[in-house]
């Protein structure tokens, strides 16, 4: 069935008709509320409502957009009201100074104030083409680092941003959506860019990977799962850049320096006293290597997710997303 038949059997109540509509565009309208909370767990909750809110008007859908942008409208003013509802989404590096690596690892914070990472499996490329106006592509836009930069903005200029530079929408369509003038769009991007750029890398992860190339970037991950696994804390450092940083979340701990990152392995996890296995996969369009850890009955468990960013051939940053069960 074509777009506009499915439209009129779900306009005319078929739940099957509303159903199959939509699921083209669900895993993007998920990555665009990720890009918007920061949150795997918020986005869900953000396409959940934006699916019903869409339902329940459908009646009054005029055809004077595309569905597409009728969806992204609902699920953007879905965010902007969970916005309104929760602190906002850092990273440890943007929350406090580092800490000392000789100093006991920080609780976790009970409070969800923490940007979570996002599986490559679960990403959605936009349904529809991007439109001429979008400055990042899609992988890019997932980024850890451009997330974080995103979690500064007001939450209209973010809006703004995400809808105009990732999606490609037309400076009219944003301000309708978001109900004001194409010249408040404008100035409200004007001032996200500043923002947003000075606190991104010049060059995105995406044009690191594609310099490297596969084989490259093969045998980065296999030297750091191998270097994990026999809890070889020289062979980690020979990998990372002069100026790495690791982070810990759900905790506030995050240390600055290789010598500070190799003391903080050191005392605990790479200290030789946990048994890991460790599994390569993808988060945030970035490198990313899942931690198991053994534990007192042998069975090997869920630890972190540890996203790695790169510079050059080295790593700069690791986001070790703690996984709860581990604590």
């Amino acid at each position: 069935m074509t777009e506009s038949t499915l439209l009129d059997a779900a306009v005319a109540g078929n739940e099957s008709a509303y159903a199959e509509l939509v699921e083209a565009h669900r895993r993007a309208l998920h990555a665009h509320c990720y890009r918007m909370l920061g949150s795997v767990h918020d986005a869900e909750d953000a396409v959940q409502e934006t699916l019903l809110r869409a339902w329940r008007s459908l009646s009054s859908f005029q055809g004077r957009s595309s569905i597409r942008s009728w969806l992204y409208t609902i699920a953007t003013n879905a965010c902007l009201r969970a916005i309104e509802r929760r602190p906002g989404r850092v990273l440890p590096i943007g929350y406090g100074p580092p800490a000392d690596p000789h100093r006991p690892l920080g609780e976790p914070l009970v409070e969800s104030i923490w940007i979570e990472p996002y599986p490559d499996e679960r990403l959605g490329l936009d349904a529809g083409p991007a439109g001429p106006e979008a400055r990042y592509e899609q992988r890019e836009s997932i980024e850890l680092a451009f997330i974080a930069a995103l979690q500064h903005l007001p939450a209209r200029q973010r809006a703004v941003l995400i809808l105009r530079d990732v999606l490609g929408f037309s400076g009219a369509e944003v301000a309708a959506a978001l109900e004001t003038t194409p010249a408040s769009v404008y100035s409200m991007l004007q001032r996200a860019h500043h923002t947003v750029e000075d606190r991104i890398p010049e060059l995105s992860q995406q044009a690191t990977l594609r310099s490297l190339g596969d084989e490259r970037l093969r045998a980065i991950v296999d030297r750091y799962v191998r270097a994990w696994e026999r809890n070889d804390v020289d062979a980690i450092a020979a990998m990372l850049t002069d100026s790495a940083t690791i982070a810990m979340p759900p905790t506030a701990t995050w240390y600055r320096g290789r010598d500070a990152v190799v003391t903080g392995l050191e005392k605990l996890p790479l200290s030789g006293r946990m048994t890991w296995r460790m599994t390569p996969t993808r988060a945030n369009g970035q490198l990313a290597v899942m931690g198991h850890s053994r534990d007192t009955s042998g069975t090997f468990v869920p630890n972190h997710l540890a996203v790695l960013t790169l510079r050059g051939s080295l790593i700069d940053e690791i986001n070790a997303f703690i996984i709860a069960t581990s604590h």
